[in-house]
Protein backbone atom coordinates (compact mmCIF):
# COMPACT_ATOMS: atom_id res chain seq x y z
CA UNK A 1 0.00 0.00 0.00
CA UNK A 2 1.18 3.72 -0.57
CA UNK A 3 0.06 7.24 -0.65
CA UNK A 4 3.18 8.11 -2.39
CA UNK A 5 3.32 9.32 -6.22
CA UNK A 6 2.55 6.73 -8.97
CA UNK A 7 2.58 6.54 -13.24
CA UNK A 8 0.10 5.26 -14.54
CA UNK A 9 1.29 4.00 -17.62
CA UNK A 10 -0.72 4.56 -20.77
CA UNK A 11 -3.38 6.60 -19.74
CA UNK A 12 -1.33 9.69 -20.63
CA UNK A 13 -1.30 11.50 -16.88
CA UNK A 14 1.38 13.03 -14.88
CA UNK A 15 1.79 11.49 -11.72
CA UNK A 16 0.79 13.70 -8.72
CA UNK A 17 0.26 12.94 -4.66
CA UNK A 18 -2.20 10.62 -4.55
CA UNK A 19 -3.45 11.48 -1.16
CA UNK A 20 -2.09 12.28 2.54
CA UNK A 21 -3.10 14.56 5.04
CA UNK A 22 -3.24 14.86 8.96
CA UNK A 23 -4.65 11.47 10.82
CA UNK A 24 -8.70 11.17 11.36
CA UNK A 25 -10.44 9.56 13.73
CA UNK A 26 -10.83 5.51 13.22
CA UNK A 27 -14.09 5.21 10.95
CA UNK A 28 -17.08 2.53 11.72
CA UNK A 29 -16.02 -0.92 9.40
CA UNK A 30 -17.52 -0.82 5.89
CA UNK A 31 -19.31 -3.53 3.74
CA UNK A 32 -15.64 -4.47 2.49
CA UNK A 33 -13.80 -5.02 5.76
CA UNK A 34 -16.48 -7.87 6.27
CA UNK A 35 -14.84 -9.82 3.94
CA UNK A 36 -11.27 -10.56 6.05
CA UNK A 37 -9.72 -9.72 2.33
CA UNK A 38 -6.43 -7.26 2.57
CA UNK A 39 -7.97 -4.40 1.45
CA UNK A 40 -6.25 -2.46 -1.96
CA UNK A 41 -8.50 0.81 -1.38
CA UNK A 42 -8.20 2.06 2.00
CA UNK A 43 -9.89 5.88 2.56
CA UNK A 44 -10.78 7.17 5.96
CA UNK A 45 -12.08 10.81 6.71
CA UNK A 46 -11.37 11.82 2.71
CA UNK A 47 -12.04 15.40 2.25
CA UNK A 48 -11.47 17.22 -1.03
CA UNK A 49 -12.71 21.13 -0.95
CA UNK A 50 -13.00 23.46 -4.09
CA UNK A 51 -13.63 26.60 -3.03
CA UNK A 52 -15.95 26.28 0.25
CA UNK A 53 -17.54 23.69 -0.82
CA UNK A 54 -16.44 20.03 0.67
CA UNK A 55 -16.78 17.80 -2.83
CA UNK A 56 -15.84 14.90 -0.38
CA UNK A 57 -16.42 14.96 2.80
CA UNK A 58 -15.43 12.27 5.22
CA UNK A 59 -15.55 9.42 3.18
CA UNK A 60 -14.63 6.38 3.94
CA UNK A 61 -14.20 3.12 1.56
CA UNK A 62 -12.13 0.37 1.29
CA UNK A 63 -11.81 -2.18 -0.98
CA UNK A 64 -10.17 -5.74 -1.09
CA UNK A 65 -8.12 -7.17 -3.98
CA UNK A 66 -10.37 -8.85 -6.55
CA UNK A 67 -13.92 -7.32 -5.49
CA UNK A 68 -15.67 -4.81 -8.03
CA UNK A 69 -17.03 -1.88 -6.47
CA UNK A 70 -19.83 0.70 -8.36
CA UNK A 71 -19.67 4.11 -7.38
CA UNK A 72 -23.30 6.06 -7.96
CA UNK A 73 -24.17 10.08 -7.73
CA UNK A 74 -25.98 12.61 -9.47
CA UNK A 75 -23.49 14.98 -11.14
CA UNK A 76 -21.31 17.25 -9.54
CA UNK A 77 -21.14 15.08 -6.19
CA UNK A 78 -17.74 14.23 -6.20
CA UNK A 79 -17.19 10.57 -8.15
CA UNK A 80 -14.84 11.34 -10.48
CA UNK A 81 -13.02 13.92 -7.82
CA UNK A 82 -12.79 10.54 -5.79
CA UNK A 83 -11.93 8.25 -8.47
CA UNK A 84 -9.03 10.95 -9.81
CA UNK A 85 -7.72 10.73 -6.14
CA UNK A 86 -7.75 7.37 -6.02
CA UNK A 87 -5.47 7.55 -9.28
CA UNK A 88 -3.18 10.18 -8.68
CA UNK A 89 -4.82 12.72 -10.74
CA UNK A 90 -5.72 14.46 -7.71
CA UNK A 91 -4.60 15.54 -4.25
CA UNK A 92 -6.42 15.01 -0.99
CA UNK A 93 -7.00 17.89 1.66
CA UNK A 94 -7.92 15.49 4.49
CA UNK A 95 -7.74 12.32 5.77
CA UNK A 96 -6.32 9.26 4.80
CA UNK A 97 -5.90 7.43 1.06
CA UNK A 98 -4.05 3.98 0.74
CA UNK A 99 -3.76 2.68 -2.50
CA UNK A 100 -1.40 0.19 -4.60
CA UNK A 101 1.43 0.93 -6.35
CA UNK A 102 0.20 -0.41 -9.95
CA UNK A 103 -3.20 1.30 -10.74
CA UNK A 104 -4.87 2.26 -14.47
CA UNK A 105 -7.34 4.19 -15.33
CA UNK A 106 -9.92 4.04 -18.02
CA UNK A 107 -11.60 6.75 -19.13
CA UNK A 108 -15.30 7.49 -20.89
CA UNK A 109 -13.00 7.98 -23.85
CA UNK A 110 -10.55 5.63 -25.10
CA UNK A 111 -7.65 8.39 -25.84
CA UNK A 112 -5.49 6.55 -27.86
CA UNK A 113 -2.25 8.27 -29.78
CA UNK A 114 -3.59 8.51 -33.27
CA UNK A 115 0.29 8.31 -34.40
CA UNK A 116 0.75 5.07 -32.69
CA UNK A 117 -0.67 1.54 -34.57
CA UNK A 118 -3.35 -0.19 -31.55
CA UNK A 119 -0.48 -2.41 -30.63
CA UNK A 120 1.93 0.54 -29.82
CA UNK A 121 -0.94 1.94 -27.90
CA UNK A 122 -1.79 -0.80 -25.73
CA UNK A 123 2.14 -1.14 -24.56
CA UNK A 124 3.20 2.78 -24.94
CA UNK A 125 5.37 3.28 -21.62
CA UNK A 126 6.73 -0.58 -21.49
CA UNK A 127 9.93 -1.70 -21.88
CA UNK A 128 10.27 -2.42 -26.03
CA UNK A 129 10.88 -5.85 -26.62
CA UNK A 130 9.96 -9.34 -27.83
CA UNK A 131 8.28 -10.17 -24.34
CA UNK A 132 6.91 -6.83 -24.44
CA UNK A 133 5.26 -7.67 -27.35
CA UNK A 134 3.52 -11.28 -26.70
CA UNK A 135 2.24 -9.72 -23.80
CA UNK A 136 0.47 -6.98 -25.51
CA UNK A 137 -0.81 -9.50 -28.32
CA UNK A 138 -2.17 -11.58 -25.77
CA UNK A 139 -4.05 -8.49 -23.99
CA UNK A 140 -5.62 -7.71 -27.40
CA UNK A 141 -6.30 -11.16 -27.76
CA UNK A 142 -8.68 -11.10 -24.34
CA UNK A 143 -10.32 -8.15 -25.74
CA UNK A 144 -11.37 -10.22 -29.11
CA UNK A 145 -8.57 -6.91 -31.16
CA UNK A 146 -5.62 -9.59 -31.88
CA UNK A 147 -6.49 -9.00 -35.41
CA UNK A 148 -6.22 -5.32 -35.40
CA UNK A 149 -2.57 -5.33 -33.78
CA UNK A 150 -1.13 -3.02 -36.90
CA UNK A 151 -4.40 -1.32 -37.35
CA UNK A 152 -4.53 2.51 -36.26
CA UNK A 153 -6.79 4.31 -33.87
CA UNK A 154 -8.75 6.20 -36.81
CA UNK A 155 -9.74 2.66 -38.21
CA UNK A 156 -11.81 1.54 -34.99
CA UNK A 157 -15.47 1.27 -33.94
CA UNK A 158 -15.85 3.36 -30.45
CA UNK A 159 -16.71 -0.04 -28.75
CA UNK A 160 -13.54 -1.40 -30.40
CA UNK A 161 -11.13 1.69 -29.11
CA UNK A 162 -12.83 1.16 -25.69
CA UNK A 163 -11.39 -2.24 -25.95
CA UNK A 164 -8.27 -1.57 -26.88
CA UNK A 165 -7.76 1.40 -24.04
CA UNK A 166 -8.91 -1.68 -21.48
CA UNK A 167 -6.28 -3.82 -23.38
CA UNK A 168 -3.95 -0.89 -22.46
CA UNK A 169 -4.83 -0.86 -18.70
CA UNK A 170 -4.56 -4.70 -17.91
CA UNK A 171 -1.66 -5.46 -19.39
CA UNK A 172 0.57 -3.99 -16.43
CA UNK A 173 -1.82 -6.28 -14.48
CA UNK A 174 -3.01 -2.91 -12.24
CA UNK A 175 -3.76 -3.97 -8.69
CA UNK A 176 -6.48 -1.43 -8.68
CA UNK A 177 -7.83 -0.96 -12.30
CA UNK A 178 -10.48 2.77 -12.29
CA UNK A 179 -12.79 3.20 -14.52
CA UNK A 180 -14.43 6.27 -15.09
CA UNK A 181 -17.85 5.89 -17.08
CA UNK A 182 -16.02 3.70 -20.04
CA UNK A 183 -19.01 2.88 -21.49
CA UNK A 184 -21.10 6.21 -21.32
CA UNK A 185 -20.56 7.27 -25.16
CA UNK A 186 -21.33 3.39 -26.45
CA UNK A 187 -24.45 2.33 -28.23
CA UNK A 188 -27.06 0.43 -26.17
CA UNK A 189 -25.76 -2.71 -27.72
CA UNK A 190 -21.79 -2.10 -27.62
CA UNK A 191 -22.48 -1.35 -24.02
CA UNK A 192 -23.90 -4.27 -23.12
CA UNK A 193 -20.72 -6.53 -24.45
CA UNK A 194 -18.48 -4.05 -23.03
CA UNK A 195 -19.90 -5.28 -19.75
CA UNK A 196 -19.89 -8.31 -20.26
CA UNK A 197 -16.81 -8.64 -21.11
CA UNK A 198 -15.36 -5.97 -18.50
CA UNK A 199 -17.13 -8.87 -16.13
CA UNK A 200 -15.09 -11.60 -17.22
CA UNK A 201 -11.47 -9.72 -17.97
CA UNK A 202 -12.23 -8.44 -14.14
CA UNK A 203 -13.29 -12.21 -12.34
CA UNK A 204 -9.90 -13.85 -14.92
CA UNK A 205 -7.54 -10.85 -13.40
CA UNK A 206 -8.88 -10.03 -9.84
CA UNK A 207 -7.95 -6.44 -9.67
CA UNK A 208 -9.71 -4.23 -7.11
CA UNK A 209 -11.99 -2.20 -9.31
CA UNK A 210 -13.87 0.78 -8.91
CA UNK A 211 -16.47 1.78 -11.62
CA UNK A 212 -18.28 5.38 -11.47
CA UNK A 213 -21.31 5.66 -13.37
CA UNK A 214 -24.67 7.13 -13.72
CA UNK A 215 -26.31 4.08 -14.66
CA UNK A 216 -28.01 2.03 -11.76
CA UNK A 217 -28.81 -1.01 -14.14
CA UNK A 218 -25.15 -1.42 -15.19
CA UNK A 219 -23.88 -0.84 -11.16
CA UNK A 220 -26.38 -4.04 -10.48
CA UNK A 221 -25.03 -6.34 -13.03
CA UNK A 222 -21.60 -5.98 -13.07
CA UNK A 223 -20.95 -4.80 -9.28
CA UNK A 224 -20.20 -7.01 -6.36
CA UNK A 225 -20.81 -3.81 -4.26
CA UNK A 226 -22.76 -0.83 -4.58
CA UNK A 227 -21.93 2.92 -3.13
CA UNK A 228 -23.72 5.75 -3.11
CA UNK A 229 -22.36 9.32 -2.73
CA UNK A 230 -24.15 12.20 -1.92
CA UNK A 231 -23.68 15.43 -0.23
CA UNK A 232 -19.95 14.84 0.13
CA UNK A 233 -20.94 11.41 1.98
CA UNK A 234 -21.52 7.72 1.23
CA UNK A 235 -25.04 7.26 2.25
CA UNK A 236 -25.08 3.61 1.02
CA UNK A 237 -22.27 0.88 0.68
CA UNK A 238 -24.10 -2.28 0.04
CA UNK A 239 -23.31 -5.65 -0.93
CA UNK A 240 -25.14 -6.96 -4.16
CA UNK A 241 -27.02 -10.19 -3.21
CA UNK A 242 -28.44 -10.63 -6.72
CA UNK A 243 -27.76 -14.25 -7.65
CA UNK A 244 -25.42 -14.10 -11.41
CA UNK A 245 -25.83 -14.14 -14.04
CA UNK A 246 -27.91 -10.96 -13.40
CA UNK A 247 -31.43 -10.30 -15.04
CA UNK A 248 -32.81 -6.72 -14.16
CA UNK A 249 -36.62 -8.94 -14.39
CA UNK A 250 -35.21 -10.45 -11.23
CA UNK A 251 -37.31 -8.94 -8.21
CA UNK A 252 -34.18 -8.73 -6.45
CA UNK A 253 -32.37 -6.77 -8.85
CA UNK A 254 -35.58 -4.26 -9.36
CA UNK A 255 -35.94 -3.79 -4.97
CA UNK A 256 -32.17 -3.21 -5.20
CA UNK A 257 -32.48 -0.69 -8.20
CA UNK A 258 -35.57 0.79 -7.03
CA UNK A 259 -33.84 1.43 -3.52
CA UNK A 260 -30.16 2.78 -5.31
CA UNK A 261 -32.85 5.31 -7.14
CA UNK A 262 -34.55 6.57 -4.08
CA UNK A 263 -31.08 7.25 -2.83
CA UNK A 264 -30.39 9.17 -6.23
CA UNK A 265 -33.43 11.06 -5.79
CA UNK A 266 -35.76 9.40 -8.23
CA UNK A 267 -38.77 7.88 -7.15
Amino acid sequence: MTTTPAVLPGSAVPPTLAAQAAPVAPAAPVAAEATGATPAVHLRGLRRVFGTRAVLDGVDLSIPRGEFVALLGASGTGKTTLLRILGALDRADGGTVLVPPVRTVVFQEPRLVPSKRVLANVTVGLPRGGATRETGLRALAEVGLDRHADAWPATLSGGEAQRAALARALVRAPELLLLDEPFAALDALTRLRMQELVGDLVRRHRPAVLLVTHDVDEAVRLADRVAVLRDGKLVRDERVAVERPRDPADPAFAELRRRLLADLGVH
